[in-house]
């Protein structure tokens, strides 16, 4: 538990601001909050290895809310909430009158009387997610400062169009844990890299997350992906930005073997080219059925093209003495085991699997700590409670 006092120690000497607020962009927030809810969620992972609970509420519910499929996250938030003491809700849109017609502020006031939390999934459509976690956050806001409301539940992003903070949190946790601390990241290199998969349609949120995390600990980050496959620009400007504040670096290229090279950690993960997104996006606002399908054809046409990018035991051999550490945000496309040919080598996969587990581990605690921290003034003496 001497771990638990020194994350204490340094958590006191932060001063962030996510009191009674909602998490749903990694760049809405200052370093202080970031750092405040991964050392938070630190904390709760250790509390947890040592069976202490860390319950903060006596009753009450979790929404969640996933227009996407999902494994880690959304078991990840089912346990997050569980272990606070809430109980899980999940908001089924075809079961609801969400199917009549009900509007968005209407339903977001309906299930919030008793409600603590609001997690969201909505990461498929650009300019779409975002938007939608924000009109719910408006209109529960609105009825609780009304009086119809009894409390304002927080909004947690579960991943957006734009970022998937939960995941990239995670992701910088692993790299914190083994590399040894923030700022032994100062100076790696990571290769956030396009990667190829027999599959269609993969949000871009979560390059965007790690692009726009990792430049803020100071590490050269490098993006790579075939021409055409580009990032929302928003999200490639502020990388940029954040790059530049902190001493670190941010570049793109169009190899994979370029970014590869004596890079620290990498990171390859298939996402459609924004351009099919977008129109994927209009096709199915016009509810253009052949236009999908067509669609679909077009983007694993041009997909099949980069079969090249893969994660080899070949492209490793690029990396700093050939041993980067190799993270993923799963389910990963391994070649020979979840199709012919993929995202990374069989072999590759198999040799870094616990670390990606791990990886994931992290997911629950941060999710909680996020909760933690909206709902706690002094998380501090919060946590000293549990011990």
């Amino acid at each position: 538990m001497q771990d638990i006092n020194k994350k204490l120690q340094e958590l006191a000497l932060l001063k962030p601001s996510l009191h009674g607020q909602d998490f749903l962009l990694t760049w809405e927030n200052s370093l202080d909050n970031l750092k405040a809810v991964m050392l938070v969620a630190e904390i709760l992972q250790i509390l947890h290895r040592h069976k202490k609970p860390f319950r903060i509420f006596d009753s009450g519910l979790a929404i969640s809310i996933f227009r996407d499929n999902s494994t880690r996250t959304r078991f990840s938030f089912a346990s997050a909430v569980n272990a606070l003491g809430l109980g899980l809700s999940e908001l089924d849109e075809v079961k609801s009158q969400i199917a009549h017609g009900e509007t968005v502020k209407e339903t977001a006031t309906m299930i919030s009387f008793l409600t603590e939390v609001i997690g969201i999934r909505d990461d498929m459509y650009p300019g779409e997610g975002h938007t939608y976690m924000k009109e719910v956050a408006d209109a529960v806001s609105e009825s609780y400062q009304s009086g119809v409301l009894a409390q304002r539940p927080t909004l947690v992003n579960l991943q957006c169009d734009l970022d998937h903070p939960t995941q990239s949190m995670s992701d910088l946790l692993k790299l914190k844990d083994y590399f040894g601390g923030w700022e032994a990241l100062r100076g790696k290199k990571i290769a956030m890299s396009w990667a190829y998969s027999p599959s269609y349609g993969k949000p871009l949120s979560v390059p965007q997350g790690v692009i726009n995390l990792m430049t803020r600990f100071g590490m050269e980050v490098v993006l790579a992906h075939p021409e055409g496959y580009d990032l929302q620009p928003d999200t490639l400007d502020s990388a940029k930005a954040f790059a530049n504040q902190s001493g670190g670096s941010f570049s793109q290229v169009h190899s994979m073997q370029e970014a590869f090279q004596n890079a620290d950690v990498v990171y390859p993960k298939s996402w459609a080219p924004m351009a099919v997104m977008q129109r994927r996006t209009e096709l199915l606002k016009q509810s253009d059925a052949q236009g999908l399908v067509d669609l679909e054809q077009h983007c694993l046409t041009q997909n099949k093209r980069h079969q090249d990018w893969e994660c080899t035991e070949d492209m490793m051999k690029l990396t700093k003495d050939g041993s980067a550490l190799y993270e993923h945000c799963l389910p990963a496309d391994i070649s020979g085991v979840s199709c012919a040919h993929g995202e990374v080598a069989k072999t590759v996969f198999e040799r870094y699997k616990l670390h990606t587990y791990q990886q994931a581990g992290y997911k629950p605690f941060v999710i909680a700590s996020m909760i933690l921290n909206s709902k706690i003034q002094d998380a501090v003496a919060q946590l000293k409670s549990f011990i």
